[in-house]
Order: structure tokens, then sequence, then C-alpha cells
């Protein structure tokens, strides 16, 4: 290889490398959504790298990262799921914590109750919520990601932010904040 090309390969290395680094806040959100463990979602986060970083030559030039990460990720949890179906674990007593209430402060409170309510939405109607409303992909783009209709990803996210109204006892869609515009259109489009 002559050195402008090695110059050009280390550049387009660095580049990749930024650009992947830049978007593990991101990974690491919607992996701990998925799993809803700290630990495994930094396990997911690293296993989507690798992937990726293994696969670059499969990325087309001039499409999304993102939601090619995101798509590795997504698909690697899931293979892992169908790896652990016959599995019953509980890493760190977590499910055996989750039923003690310990003294903690308001917003920690506040926190856990919102995850048990996250968790009690479906796996698909959570994954769509958590794309469009957490990591903030357009319906279109979540649907490319979970590959279906972006009218099923607007029912996904209707049916788990109904979910969480229903567990949490709220009584307004417009408590979930500013995002809330397609719950309201949904509403009026159903």
């Amino acid at each position: 290889m002559s050195q402008p090309e090695q110059r050009t390969l280390n550049s387009q290395s660095a580049t990749l490398r930024n650009a992947l680094l830049a978007l593990i806040p991101n990974l690491r959100a919607f992996a701990f959504s998925l799993t809803g463990d700290a630990d495994r979602a930094d396990d997911l986060v690293q296993d989507t790298l690798l992937k990726a970083w293994d696969r670059f030559d499969n990325f087309q030039e001039g499409t999304h990262l993102r939601a090619w990460l995101f798509t590795i990720q997504r698909n690697t949890f899931f293979s892992e799921c169908r790896q652990r179906r016959h599995v019953s674990e509980d890493p760190n007593d977590q499910k055996a914590n989750s039923l003690c209430v310990r003294a903690a402060q308001d917003g920690h409170m506040d926190m856990q109750d919102f995850r048990r309510a996250l968790d009690a939405v479906p796996l698909e109607q959570r994954e769509a919520l958590m794309l469009v409303a957490a990591a903030g992909f357009s319906c279109e783009e979540a649907a490319a990601i979970v590959g279906c209709a972006i009218g099923t990803i607007k029912s996904r996210v209707h049916r788990a932010r109904c979910k969480l109204m229903e567990v949490l006892e709220m009584d307004a869609p417009r408590k979930f904040g500013s995002d809330h515009a397609i719950s309201h259109q949904f509403m009026a489009d159903g």
C-alpha cells in the first residue's frame, strides 16, 4: 500500500472512530431501554460497536450512520433474547431488589416508578417509544430501523404512551412533555 493510500485509510478510520464515539451515549440510552440493566446495556453497546467496526465495509456512504448502528444494536439484542429464552436470570439480585422500597430522594423514586411503568409496556411498543421520544428519530426513521410501516410505529408509540399513562395513573398525554404531538394526532385520526 502506498503512503497516500495509507494516509487516506487512516483519515477514514479516524473519521469513523470519531463518529462512532459521538454516538455512544445514544446507543447506551437505547440499549438501557431495551435491557433495563446498565451492565447488560454496556455489553450490548460494546457488541454493537464491534459488529459495526467489523462490518463497516457494508456501510453505505451517504446513509444514516446512527440508524445503521441502532439497527445493528436492535438485531443483536433480539439475537441475545432468542439465545436466553430458556434461561431465567436475576443478575445482581435486580428483580429481588426491585421488590424492596428504599428511602431516597423524590427524583430517584420517580425514576424508579417510571422505569417500572416502562417495563410494563410491551417490548415492541417500548422500542418504538424509545426510538421516537427518547432517541429523537422521526417515525419514518424508526420504521426503517424496526422494519415495519410508519403507521405501525405511530400506533406502537400511541399504545406505549397510553400504557404509561395507565400504569403511572396520569390523566392527560400532555404530562409526557413536548413530544406529545403524535399522540394527539393519532387520537384525532383514530
